[in-house]
Order: C-alpha cells, then sequence, then structure tokens
C-alpha cells in the first residue's frame, strides 16, 4: 500500500512535517480549519495594509536542522534584527533580562537597599526545597526582586498564583540566568563573555532573524512549496472524525467547511497537532475508553487575545514587545509591530501596537464585544503612559483559542496515559507540535517533533522519540530502549502542586 499522509493542523509543526514529506514525494494532504490564514499562532494577520505577528515570534533556534529550514524556504527575505524587551513598572523601562545596576539605579536608592538585601538575604540563607515558581525565583534573584519584576506578569499569563507554579517552569524557562549573570552580560558583553558562555543562554541573544512581513510570510511560502511538490492543503475545514481500521491498517478522515460541506480522504498514517483533548474526545474511532476519555479530559488550555491599535507614531517604545508589571491594568504584554520589521506597517508615520491579553474561552475577556475590548486597550495603554488617545486611529481584535496547555498537577499522567493507549491502539497516528503533544514548545520545538516524525515514517518504525525535544535540551535519538520512553520529555511546567 502506498504511503499517504494527513495531516491535521497547518502550524509550523504541520506544514514542515508536509513539507518533508512532500520533497520526498511521498503523497500528503494537510487539513486546517482557518479559511484564510496558515501558520497557527505563527500566523500573520492583515488588516489594512498592516500586518499582525499574534504570539511574537523570534526564529532563532539551537538546533541548526531548523535554521537551515528556515533559510531554505525563505531564503531572501529573512530580516536581521536587534533583541529588544523591557519590563514596564511604574511608567519605567527596565531592561529585559534585568541588568542588576540599571534595575537597582531606577528603583530609587531605598528600594535598590532593600533588593540588595533581600538578594543578600537568600544567598546567606537559600530557601530549602524549590517547590514553586516564586521559591526558584525568590533564591535568585531576592524576594523583593521577585514581587517587582515576576510575580505580576506570570501570574496574568496563567490566571494562578506564583505559589501554585511549578519551580520547572521557572527552572526551563529562565534556565542559565541567576543576577550573577545578568550582571555579567551586563558588565562583559563582548566576545570574551559570549565564548565563555556555552552553551548559549537563550534569554541572552542580541540578535534573531525574522521574515519582512511577519512569521505568516514563511509559512505561506512553506504551503506554496508543497503544492508545488503536489502536495494538498486544504483551508476551511475542520476535521470531525478520524477512524482507524486496524485490519486494513489505514484511516478514513472526515471533515467539513463552515457550509456543512464534507470531504472524506483515505490515509495509512495520520500526523496531528490538533489539541491532543479534542483529538481524543472529538476525533478518533474506535471511541476513547472511559480511562484515555478521563485522561483526555482533564487536559485543559490557557487562551489569549490581542487588540491592535494603530496610531501615530510617537516612538514611545521602539522594543519588539515589553512585559507589563503593572497590576492596575490586565494587559500583560505589547509588541511593537514595527519594532519586528518596518514592513509590517504601510505608512510612515504611524505604528500599530498589539495588546495581550491572557484569558479562558467565556471569561469576561474573551466575551467582551470587539468594541468594548477596543476602548479598554485604549483605556490602559493611556493610563501606562505609551500613546496619547487622539493619536489612535484604530483598532482590531485577534483571539487565538488553546494558544498554551495548562499544565495543573495531573497533567504529566494525563499525557503518559493518553501516549501509552494512542501508541498501542493506533500506531500510525503521531503527535506533534505545541497543542498535538499538549506540550509548551517553541516554534523550533514544534518544527523538530515534525522533523523527528518525518524520519520515523520514512524510516517505518519510530525510531526517533519526538517527546526528547525540550525546551533548551539537545535534540537526540532516543530509540526504545529509553528508561522511561512513556515520559521522557515531558515537561512538568507550570503545574499546580
Amino acid at each position: 500500500m502506498q504511503t499517504h499522509v494527513v495531516i491535521i493542523g497547518a502550524g509550523p509543526a504541520g506544514l514542515t512535517a508536509a513539507y518533508l514529506l512532500s520533497k520526498d514525494r511521498i503523497p500528503v494532504t494537510v487539513i486546517e480549519a482557518d479559511p484564510d490564514y496558515v501558520g497557527g499562532i505563527a500566523r500573520t494577520v492583515k488588516y489594512k495594509g498592516y500586518h499582525f505577528d499574534i504570539g511574537g515570534h523570534r526564529f532563532f533556534s539551537k538546533a541548526e536542522e531548523v535554521e537551515a529550514l528556515w533559510s531554505e524556504i525563505l531564503p531572501d527575505d529573512m530580516l536581521e534584527r536587534p533583541r529588544s524587551s523591557r519590563i514596564l513598572y511604574r511608567q519605567k523601562f527596565f531592561s529585559y533580562p534585568l541588568r542588576a545596576f540599571e534595575a537597582l539605579s531606577k528603583l530609587g536608592w531605598l528600594e535598590s537597599s532593600l533588593c540588595v538585601l533581600s538578594y543578600l538575604k537568600v544567598r546567606i540563607r537559600p530557601l530549602g526545597r524549590q517547590k514553586s515558581f516564586a521559591d526558584w525565583v525568590t533564591n535568585h534573584f531576592g524576594a523583593r526582586l521577585f514581587r517587582i519584576f515576576f510575580k505580576t506578569y506570570t501570574e496574568k499569563v496563567w490566571g494562578m498564583s506564583c505559589d501554585e507554579i511549578s519551580a520547572d517552569w521557572a527552572a526551563q524557562r529562565i534556565k542559565g540566568l541567576s543576577l550573577f549573570s545578568a550582571i555579567a552580560h551586563a558588565l562583559m558583553p563582548g566576545a570574551w563573555l559570549r565564548r565563555r558562555a556555552k552553551p548559549v543562554i537563550k534569554t541572552l541573544i542580541d540578535t534573531f532573524r525574522y521574515p519582512r512581513k511577519g512569521p505568516g510570510m514563511l509559512w505561506e511560502v512553506c504551503t506554496k512549496k508543497i503544492l508545488q511538490n503536489d502536495g494538498q492543503v486544504i483551508m476551511g475545514h475542520a476535521v470531525y472524525h478520524c477512524a482507524y481500521d486496524s485490519d486494513e491498517k489505514k484511516w478514513e478522515i472526515r471533515c467539513r467547511d463552515e457550509h456543512g460541506q464534507e470531504r472524506a480522504l483515505s490515509a495509512t498514517h495520520v500526523i496531528s497537532s490538533a489539541p491532543l483533548r479534542d483529538l481524543v474526545l472529538n476525533y478518533l474511532s474506535p471511541p476513547p475508553s472511559e480511562t484515555l476519555a478521563a485522561a483526555a479530559g482533564g487536559l485543559h488550555y490557557r487562551d489569549f487575545l490581542i487588540v491592535v491599535l494603530i496610531l501615530r507614531d510617537q516612538e514611545k517604545f521602539t522594543d519588539n514587545w515589553i512585559y507589563v508589571h503593572d497590576d492596575h491594568v490586565d494587559v500583560a504584554r505589547i509588541q511593537n509591530f514595527k519594532s519586528w520589521s518596518p514592513e509590517m506597517v504601510p505608512e510612515p508615520g504611524m505604528c500599530s501596537y498589539g495588546m495581550e491579553y491572557f484569558c479562558s474561552r467565556g471569561d469576561s475577556i474573551w466575551s467582551a464585544p470587539d468594541h468594548e475590548l477596543i476602548a479598554k486597550a485604549v483605556r490602559e495603554i493611556t493610563a501606562l503612559g505609551l500613546a496619547e488617545a487622539e493619536d489612535i486611529l484604530d483598532g482590531r481584535v485577534v483571539r487565538q483559542l488553546n494558544a498554551y496547555p495548562v499544565y495543573d498537577s495531573q497533567y504529566h499522567d494525563h499525557v503518559a496515559t493518553i501516549r501509552q493507549q494512542l501508541e498501542t491502539q493506533f500506531p500510525s497516528l503521531y503527535l506533534v507540535g505545541r497543542n498535538g503533544m499538549h506540550k509548551y514548545n517553541n516554534q523550533d520545538h514544534a518544527m523538530m517533533t515534525a522533523m523527528l516524525t518525518v524520519k520515523n515514517i520514512i524510516a517505518g518504525e519510530r525510531l526517533y522519540d519526538v517527546w526528547c525535544v525540550n525546551q533548551d535540551a539537545e535534540y537526540i535519538e532516543a530509540g526504545s530502549a529509553a528508561a522511561n520512553p512513556l515520559v521522557s520529555g515531558l515537561r512538568r511546567v507550570p503545574s499546580r502542586f
């Protein structure tokens, strides 16, 4: 039987897999629910000539294979951009990562003294077991710097207290960074420090690549290349049925568009980047066992929306984004799309800001009408001193479901249960990407899970353990000899304990 692969979802993982399979002349069909955009959370939304990067994507990876693929897909349209992120606290900007001397000087002599004393206290008497995010950051920066520069933003993003988030979240997302390394980076930014600082601390990179018209530009070109290689990309169709025939060893996949028009496809393999909960509960046939359904039902997601404001450019800030550490406003992060690439803004003298609100489907922010959200964003950006109301000319709201997998106390066990049963019952089903694996992958990690999956399909066996693709980890071959293959590579952050 000739191999034919159906891929659910046209995000970075799904399109990477489709592109590599189509290059090898393996028949492949991608099914994407969005009628207009490819790229998933890495898509670029267009509005009146303006381009919006929904998630904020820096193109930087430790994996040479990923960097090479970006260059192969978009060889002439990748810009080298300066990395610039800052924290906004009490209407003052602070470098991110923190530069100790700058932070202390801007806080004032009294607050600075208290921060230093707080830091020295944990150096002399560190906390015992680092159980929570609060514990970990306090041990590395002191309690006062934790409250000023970490607590507010983190709680906005995840909707839970820093005392409930696992220390693993900090250990992996702020890996290799401490107050000492921040000071060293500030004092010795030259070649000597870069030679000594191996491996590269990802938080401290100075530049990154970026497509001229946003990340969606790369995935749009990737889609065109898939079509040129005789692959198919079906837009505006939502999968609702994936039936596996274990005797015939083939799949039947059904999908429909917004008008109810249905399509049916047959395949030998299925690659899914759809939310793992939806795949198990809503798509798969034979239906899941009670154990499998309970595990899938226990998975949760954090949604977010972005309110894009179009305004006259008064150059209030020129960063890629800023983190808002202010509990008087709900906005958590603000992107400056012109800083990503000047070509994202079509008119000289104009700019566009993306006000990011983290929420959950059905809550007051998610459910608010667009005009109320735009008015809220205008109030908050003016209250922060980053714009004048009369300069704001237009706005647009973009919602993103299932943006971040939530890691509660049962997450690890649920994913292990699902993985074990799916690999046993559906041997030609492959999970990839952030939502497909319920794993907080960055874009490059999502792509690497797809790359390894394609190698497994071509080889006819699971030579590579895609679950070993992890934040700041080497991407390794981990065959069946892995000590605990069901949980290897599972990230436990952020999690309640």
